[in-house]
């Protein structure tokens, strides 16, 4: 029997109005913040304690999606701040007060008191009055903003500006090596110096000035090669600071049906294309950079020396460069196909780990070990070939690096042979040395012109991860309000992408606060579809979904999350102690809101039987702990941050009967002040709802409790008859 037209109602008793907090702090920073467009919850599980430090009510307000700092200003700054907004000043004796604006002669600012009914007129106060009472501390308060970093897209030049946000220790690198290059240039000037003036005329005097330059010279190098190298090695890490950030970022930022399309493996491999680029550029563009320097230095001279052979010595560069362009189109080639192929077998490999239980329990060994090993042969093949392109050009430039050392020598000692007075013997020596210290960067800018192909197919792959389009990007910036349990769906239908019919279609229904609400249906029916709704896992719904009087998809996805708690048929454990496991995501809560979740969830007794009780460290995948256990600590988990709303999709159907039961007799006391909403095929867990929801094929067909679904709705009365009959 179909529920009546318009919407259905499942209605529970009144909630308990919420306290109005006393402490003066608090309601300042909830007053800063409502200027602003967020509602912040002083009752809520991660509101801080009366009296909090600074830092403390900073947090709190970024925890919520504001800008926040905890600061010390002077008179001067305070009335300078108030132009964007109330700013909290936190009074002595441990009270506060929003200055909320200043006269024009900005000697006087106007306080509100934040316990004062809305709409009161401010109080002007004068400097010295404030100072007796204020020593200027300060809570600044601010709306979000989205990085620029954090919106831009991946690839070679996102990277270059980044290492352009670190100017200072670049300019200091970079002033470090041109210094070093022109210090260079001193061995073979003085080398052609001894040659030229002490051998030719025996001078003892200019022997022991050049020894005195030559050890200077060593000294200077010795000193800026250590700075250089401590600057380069501070801009790189710094650098690798920001990429690591950046990477998980972007990685938390994904929505979860990305994941579920995406193999780990596949992805795991394309992320770490991210430090191929990073030691791209950090390392051989880095050393070209560095001591491409001395072409600055070295040409000029070469050419005063000779212009015939430091025209020799760029002509042979350039044909260096031009048998490198020539391989780039087949290196790119044989790179992007090699790059696919250890995809494809990282994936493998990772499947292979994650499923390891499986394919032991099949003997599943010798079908996997075959498939390993032709996935590594085409890996293998297809990096040889690869590797063999990207060895002719080094092969092909050996000779032309040996004429741009010894063939330039052995030229310029027949021009003095045939023309003596062209060059001298220590100018040709200073020539030699000097080649060398212009081909060195000449061919390294070749090679990097090759591994440049290597890199752009990296960036490709790692930039398929990372530029994917993130969820937050619809769902970061929304409104934030407290939420308090109401919830109803107006009409939604949703439908999955390439799906030939709807997951949900036109389903309505209202819930009142601390309504218990069970949902089932057959296999397919949209009892997931609802739950990834209603986490906000995707916004392209048609029809309304309220939380209180706000559209789901006007509601921060942040805010949205730690609001409502969700409790999973798989749900994973960290690698941590009992403890951090129920407060993960919570740092700012104590061992008093683990010890009361845990309480609720009913999972305190057996955590107090462990032998190290709430720091008994959890194995992987929680394999020290039973199926009931890992259950009871995922519900304690959801609920250490007090949500309004609470989840539980399939929560207990992987549990035995004894620890279904003991899950199920917390239900009642777990749902206390908040809506409950709990997705199961096991109809006898779900018989001490309020109501229960029927969905078949997408569509709501009945919603009522237990009894009043028995007689009326043949679908329940079939699946209740079939599950009763098991029994």
């Amino acid at each position: 029997m179909s529920p009546p037209e318009g919407t259905t109602e499942v209605a529970a008793a009144p909630s308990v109005p919420a306290r109005r907090p006393e402490d003066k702090r608090v309601l300042a920073m909830i007053a800063a913040a409502r200027f602003h467009g967020v509602e912040l919850d002083p009752l809520a599980s991660n509101a801080p304690r009366p009296g909090s430090e600074p830092a403390r009510l900073a947090e709190w307000a970024r925890d919520n999606g504001l800008s926040a700092r905890a600061v010390r200003l002077r008179w001067s700054h305070l009335v300078g701040e108030t132009g964007n907004g109330p700013v909290v000043a936190l009074l002595k004796d441990g009270g506060a007060a929003l200055a909320v604006g200043a006269t024009p002669g900005k000697d006087v600012v106007f306080l509100r008191d934040p316990s004062a009914p809305e709409g009161g007129r401010p109080v002007p106060v004068d400097q010295a009055r404030l100072e007796a009472v204020w020593d200027g501390t300060t809570v600044l308060v601010g709306r979000q903003r989205v990085a620029a970093s954090e919106e831009s897209t991946f690839d070679l030049h996102w990277l270059l500006r980044l290492l352009g946000q670190e100017k200072g220790l670049a300019r200091g690198t970079l002033m470090a090596a041109l210094v070093l290059s022109f210090l260079a240039l001193a061995g073979p000037l003085l080398v052609m110096g001894t040659l030229d003036r002490v051998l030719a005329h025996e001078g003892y005097a200019t022997l022991t000035l050049i020894a005195v330059l030559f050890g200077t010279v060593a000294l200077y190098e010795a000193g800026l090669t250590f700075a250089r190298e401590h600057l380069l090695l501070a801009l790189s890490t710094r650098v690798d600071v920001r990429i690591n950030t950046f990477v998980l970022e972007r990685l938390l930022r994904l929505p979860i049906d990305y994941f579920e399309r995406q193999p780990a493996g596949d992805t795991t491999h394309r992320l770490q294309q991210v430090w191929r680029l990073r030691d791209f550029i950090t390392g051989r563009v880095g050393t070209l950079v560095l001591d491409g320097t001395v072409l600055f230095f070295a040409l000029p001279v070469l050419f005063a020396l000779n212009w015939m052979l430091a025209l020799f010595v760029l002509g042979a560069a350039l044909l260096l460069a031009t048998i490198i362009v020539v391989f780039i189109p087949s290196i790119r080639r044989a790179s992007a196909k090699a790059l696919v192929a250890e995809t494809r077998k990282n994936g493998f490999l990772v499947e292979t780990v994650h499923g390891i239980r499986t394919i032991k329990t099949l003997a599943m060994e010798p079908a996997r070990k075959a498939e390993w090993d032709k996935r590594v042969a085409d890996s293998t093949s297809l990096r040889r070939s690869a590797g063999l392109l990207a060895v002719w050009p080094n092969v092909l430039g050996i000779p032309i690096e040996r004429f741009m050392g010894r063939g330039v020598f052995l030229i310029g000692a027949y021009l003095a042979l045939v023309r003596p007075e062209s060059i001298p013997v220590g100018g040709l020596m200073a020539i030699m040395m000097l080649s060398g210290r212009v081909s060195g960067p000449l061919v390294t800018l070749a090679r990097v012109l090759t591994d440049l192909e290597d890199i752009k197919a990296s960036i490709h792959q790692a930039g398929e991860v990372l530029n994917a389009p993130p969820e937050t990007a619809a769902g970061g910036g929304g409104v934030r309000p407290r939420f308090t349990g109401a919830l109803s769906m107006d009409r939604v239908s949703y439908t999955y992408p390439d799906a030939a019919r709807p997951a949900l279609r036109e389903l309505t229904l209202k819930l009142e606060i601390g309504t218990m609400l069970g949902v089932v249906g057959r296999s397919g029916s949209g009892k997931s579809t609802l739950v990834r709704l209603l986490q906000g896992s995707t916004r392209n719904y048609s029809g309304l979904i309220k939380f209180d009087d706000v559209e789901l998809r006007e509601l921060d996805l942040g805010h949205l999350r730690r609001s409502v708690g969700v409790v999973l048929q798989e749900s994973f454990l960290f690698r941590a102690t009992i403890r951090e496991n129920i407060l993960a995501g919570r740092p700012h809560l104590t061992m008093d809101d683990a010890l009361r979740a845990a309480r609720l969830a009913s999972a305190e007794e057996f955590i107090e039987q462990l032998p190290r009780g709430y720091d008994t460290l959890i194995e992987e995948g929680g394999a020290n702990l039973s199926g009931g256990q890992r259950q009871r600590l995922a519900i304690a988990r959801a609920l250490v941050n007090d949500p309004r709303i609470l989840l539980l999709d399939e929560a207990t159907s992987a549990l035995d009967p004894e620890s279904e039961a003991l899950v199920n007799a917390s239900l009642r006391r777990i749902a206390a002040g908040r809506t409950l909403i709990i997705v199961s095929h096991r109809l006898s867990s779900l018989t001490d709802c309020d109501a229960i929801a029927v969905l078949n094929e997408g569509k709501l067909e009945d919603v009522a409790p237990h009894a009043t679904l028995v007689d009326r709705c043949a679908t329940y009365r079939h699946l209740w008859l079939q599950q009763k009959a098991r029994v």
